[in-house]
């Protein structure tokens, strides 16, 4: 039997996605029996030929050459599953959104003419059809082999659509909001990470993006009742998901 021809790829990110493919340790030996990998610059040297039954791609599309590259690979693939915060929303680098972008520069390098950047960092749906999203900052090793048996089966990845809190109840994870004041991004947060941050007693930091149906302002007036201004709610959802969060927000409203 064929195995699928399975591409790796990388925009603008950290690498911590790809990362997680490798910590797959040892179901990534039965990745490689199941696949072909033909193409992961961050395991092997080896040029990309031909077209692909899956792509993998991590991170937004923040430069201009990347906008090109994005295009190419959905040609090349049958399927494309954007992987992990940058891809699916823009990731932390998605601030400059707001901001302007030559301030950033001249801020940050010495030489900022040199740096060709795009204005904005977007997530990759908003240049080609993507088939699937997986979320986190970085994903989990969990939802990655889920996905990538989901995709031999030929049915959908069963990831968790609920919010962080439901992971809190069920690990016996006191409320943070309710018990302790403290702003939590967990009743709008997409489950998946297993309440790793508030098993430490620290509020959510949205990692895994809002959830379906993101009551985002509830839970920014339940904060602004707690004490905090507008400029600080706002701060807290502008992390690694401030483009989905801010999209969110405007979509609960309407």
């Amino acid at each position: 039997m064929k195995k699928p021809r399975l591409g790796i790829f990388k925009l603008t990110s950290c690498d911590g996605c790809q990362l997680t493919v490798l910590n797959l340790e040892d179901d990534l030996v039965r990745l490689v029996d199941l696949f072909e990998m033909a193409y992961f610059p961050e395991a092997m040297d080896k040029p990309l030929r031909g077209t692909l039954d899956l792509a993998l791609v991590e991170g937004s599309v923040s430069v201009p050459r990347q906008r090109n590259t994005i295009v190419e690979i959905r040609e090349r693939s049958r399927h494309l599953i954007a992987m992990g915060s940058c891809a699916t929303s823009g990731g932390l680098q998605a601030l400059r959104n707001w901001a302007n972008l030559a301030s950033y520069k001249a801020s940050t390098y010495p030489s900022p003419q040199a740096v060709q950047a795009l204005s904005t960092s977007t997530p990759i749906s908003e240049h080609v059809h993507v088939d699937y999203e997986l979320y986190g900052c970085p994903i989990t090793t969990q939802a990655l082999s889920e996905t990538l048996v989901a995709f031999l089966l030929g049915r959908r990845p069963m990831l968790r659509g609920y919010s962080v809190c439901m992971e809190c109840k069920r690990h016996g994870i006191p409320c943070l909001l309710v018990s302790q004041g403290q702003p939590c991004l967990g009743p709008v947060t997409r489950a998946g990470c297993e309440a790793l941050c508030p098993s430490l007693e620290r509020p959510c930091y949205g990692c895994f993006g809002p959830k379906e149906d993101a009551n985002v302002d509830g839970l920014l007036a339940w904060f602004e009742k707690m004490g905090l201004n507008a400029r600080e709610c706002q701060a807290l959802l502008d992390k690694m998901n401030t483009y989905t969060f801010r999209k969110a927000r405007l979509e609960s409203r309407s």
